[in-house]
């Protein structure tokens, strides 16, 4: 169960983080956003990453194998960059309509998982 709580809250997590980095690209379509400076942009991205945080940290605590999860740090950071790439996608593809899925993103997919793979491998 814990390996669910674990990727469950890696993968909220990875939204808010998404949203705290990439999020702001979309503040030029927005009229309320339109003189806001870099410094109002870095303290909105701040306060939407302290949610990832919130997020984030209780799920490593979780699956950690220190703590009786069922992860090592390894498999931990594999899992959550590949979360991160899925995550990050998903935003891209619904909020972005210029960008486009290439053949080349899904190749690095491909290797992503194999790292996955081999991560978890005993």
């Amino acid at each position: 169960m814990k390996q669910f709580y674990t990727i469950g809250l890696l993968i909220i997590s990875n939204i808010f983080m998404t949203l705290a980095w990439y999020g702001h690209l979309k503040f030029a379509e927005w009229k309320w956003s339109a003189k806001l400076g870099i410094f109002a942009i870095i303290l909105i991205s701040w306060g939407v990453a302290f949610f990832e945080y919130c997020f984030q940290v209780p799920a490593n605590k979780i699956g950690f194998t220190g703590n009786g999860g069922p992860f090592n740090l390894w498999q931990l950071k594999v899992l959550q960059e590949v979360i991160t790439l899925v995550v990050f996608t998903g935003f891209t593809i619904l909020a972005f309509k210029t960008e486009t899925f290439r053949t080349n993103h899904l190749i690095g997919f491909v290797f992503l998982i194999l790292a996955v793979y081999f991560i978890f491998k005993k």
